[in-house]
């Protein structure tokens, strides 16, 4: 019960003290408030951006797999560099993409191109438009909502037809609030005609790749663009789904094993292609953003330093003040542990409303970055916990000097003073 009791009262002391020090209370609070803040708001958009990427990675299928010329990701190697080996690896081809398909365990390969375009009807145009050029199946890798209007058929693909499905904002930039399905448009010159109008569900990777909702972007079958729009077929990536009775590393070693036989690798030869899973991907993500996040900790561990020197400061300035207050307390009867408690209480008092404002800042943050874009920032549990221990013991750690020179004040001299 005592305990509570010093608790309180170190509080009020700690309030008392933010009230006659303003300016020394205001930069101590200020210093804990922007290292809370750093760690909550880093910390909120690092979670969101993270379930944002995990959303689209579900969406592309948990045991899709992609194969692709060059490796990605932080550890790939520039593309400037002529020592880089992937540059000599050679493109995957549409006669592989036929081979994969015929594996057993393979339900349908997904065939992926990009490109740029400028996309025009009558005396609208809209240029350098990214457009993505797929196979029949690509709804499955590639979530969106189609309307009005359709995917293109196997016949359309096949034969090379020139249609087009269009995004919202391309469809608003070129045709306005009028009716765009059933319109020819031209792409680099070429005449198209409009099927469909779909909108992205996007998430982090897709607003990263420039895919997002607010960006003008097309879909065409993919031999359509090899034809008519003469994108190269040498950046052709494939998305292998396995059935759903064999697993992933099954339809992996399958597909490795196919690729190499084909490409007349021996045993000692490195693959000259790479097979990328979703958990490759998402240790590729948590580097980068754990990159990230580790200079977040650190900017945030110098702000609350400030804020523990101050602590230090106004402290010191207190126990300078209350040395004759302190004399009293231990005449009558105070022993130096209670002395202690009480200061480090007010320490971690005035830290912890340091946490709390960066609590409150941070929140807000992600609420402006949640309600304004594609990232659903939110603020775990776990890092409020973390801000409010860390403040705390910073609190603690920097009180502990003038805790302990005042709980070694001698009672006497501490009455003398003046």
């Amino acid at each position: 019960m005592n305990r509570f009791l010093l608790i309180f009262e170190g509080v009020g002391m700690a309030l008392e003290s933010i009230r006659s020090n303003k300016v020394r209370a205001a930069l101590t609070i200020a210093g804990v408030a922007i290292g809370v803040f750093v760690v909550v708001a880093m910390g909120s958009v690092v979670n969101g951006i993270r379930a944002s990427f995990q959303k689209d990675l579900d969406e592309i299928g948990a045991t899709t797999f992609i194969v692709q010329r060059r490796s990605s990701g932080i550890n790939a190697c520039d593309g400037t560099d002529e020592k880089c080996p992937d540059r000599r690896n050679p493109a995957i081809s549409f006669d592989e993409w036929k081979m994969i398909e015929r594996i057993p365990g393979v339900q349908n390969v997904i065939g992926v191109l990009g490109g740029q375009g400028n996309f025009g009807y009558r005396n609208s145009r809209v240029d350098n438009v990214g457009f993505d050029a797929y196979s029949v199946e690509w709804p499955e890798v590639d979530a969106s909502d189609i309307f009005p209007g359709r995917n293109f058929t196997r016949t359309e693909y096949e034969a090379g037809t020139p249609v087009v499905l269009v995004n919202d904002t391309l469809k608003a930039q070129l045709f306005g609030d009028s009716e765009a399905i059933g319109k020819q448009i031209t792409v680099n010159g070429r005449q198209f005609t409009v099927i469909g109008i779909y909108t992205p569900k996007a998430g982090f990777l897709k607003s990263l790749e420039g895919k997002g909702p607010d960006t003008p972007r097309a879909i065409v079958p993919l031999q359509s663009a090899v034809r008519q729009l003469d994108v190269w077929k040498g950046a052709l990536t494939l998305l292998v789904r396995p059935n759903k009775a064999v697993t992933q590393g099954e339809v992996m070693d399958e597909v490795l094993a196919s690729m190499r036989a084909r490409r007349g690798l021996k045993p000692a030869d490195r693959n000259d292609f790479y097979l990328v899973a979703q958990d490759r991907i998402m240790e590729t993500f948590n580097q980068l953003f754990g990159a990230i996040f580790a200079v977040g900790l650190a900017l945030s561990a110098v702000a609350l330093l400030v804020g523990g020197v101050g602590v230090v400061a106004i402290m010191m300035i207190s126990v300078t003040e209350r040395t004759r207050e302190i004399g009293v307390r231990k005449a009558l009867g105070a022993t130096s542990g209670t002395i202690r408690w009480q200061f480090l209480v007010e320490a971690a008092t005035m830290t912890s409303i340091g946490a709390f404002v960066g609590l409150g800042l941070g929140a807000l943050l992600a609420w402006v970055i949640r309600s304004n874009t594609s990232i659903p920032a939110t603020l775990p549990g776990s890092i409020v916990a973390t801000a409010l221990i860390a403040s705390a013991v910073t609190g603690v750690a920097f009180g502990m000097l003038p805790a302990m020179r005042a709980s070694r004040l001698d009672p006497v001299e501490a009455l003398r003073h003046e």
